[in-house]
């Protein structure tokens, strides 16, 4: 585990940022690579450590985390530098942005605003943004088209929720998950293939809420399985390799087997 001899002070964290600022000074001025990057250069790297961030974070290593987070840091020091250098914003602008936004959106906190409930917060929160969004007209216009549609799904139905449109307990939701289940069997026995996948992603969108409502993240849980998976699939290999064979060259009650002995091994 990752272990701080003591926690800094105030000034050390604020010394330390500074250090970080000046060295990005550095890097844009007198390296050639950073002198050539710009938003769009950078996105697709931000979106990659985004990803290593989430690994980690799966993995609960702590020490992994720290470095992944230090490389987001970096790109929002990064996309600051970019942003001064045609006088748009710095990296003051991007703190004082982010701390506003918390104060507005913390009324129970920094005013006179009751919410003493999880749920309360969120439901002021969501409220809070449709008010402040320019020319927003629905709290579902804050989800970003980008996402993963796993992602995408569980975040409609956090949001939604926040404002009311909520079952009431799971077992509506279990009973919604199995209607979407029967409907996806009739265009499966119609040969429609078209309503077939229109239903399974119903099928999926209601498996995804059933799974908020368990408070399961899905996309966590799908995740850690895909691992998982991949680790029991390498033992099969493994198997394979030992007796002299081609995996592919196995029949399906050998691997099989060999699956049912890689479950014990990984759980």
């Amino acid at each position: 585990m990752l272990m701080i001899e003591q926690l800094h002070s105030k000034e050390q964290k604020i010394a330390a940022f500074s250090r970080l600022l000046d060295i990005m000074d550095d890097l844009r001025e007198k390296c050639p690579w950073d002198k050539k990057q710009t938003f769009e250069t950078l996105r697709h790297l931000t979106i990659e450590e985004t990803y290593e961030l989430g690994d980690a974070i799966l993995d609960n290593d702590l020490t992994e985390i720290k470095k992944e987070l230090g490389d987001l840091l970096l790109h929002i020091v990064f996309y600051s530098k970019i942003g001064s250098e045609t006088s748009t914003f710095d990296i003051a602008d991007v703190c004082n942005e982010i701390s506003d936004k918390l104060i507005y959106r913390h009324p129970h906190i920094y005013s006179d605003v009751k919410a003493e409930t999880e749920v309360e917060v969120k439901k002021n929160w969501e409220q809070l943004k449709l008010k402040e969004g320019k020319g927003r007209k629905s709290i579902l216009e804050g989800v970003p088209k980008s996402l993963p549609a796993l992602v995408k799904a569980s975040r409609i139905q956090d949001k939604v929720a926040a404002v009311g449109f909520e079952w009431e307990n799971t077992k509506q939701v279990l009973k919604k998950l199995q209607e979407e289940i029967e409907e996806f069997e009739v265009e499966k026995n119609n040969k429609n293939q078209v309503q077939m996948e229109a239903e399974f992603g119903d099928v999926l969108f209601a498996l995804i809420n059933y799974a908020r409502f368990n408070k399961i993240n899905a996309e966590d849980a799908l995740e850690r399985t895909n691992k998982k998976f991949i680790e029991r699939f390498k033992l099969i290999e493994l198997e394979a390799k030992n007796n002299n064979t081609e995996i592919s060259e196995l029949p399906l009650n050998d691997l099989l087997k060999f699956w049912n002995k890689a479950k014990l091994k990984i759980k």
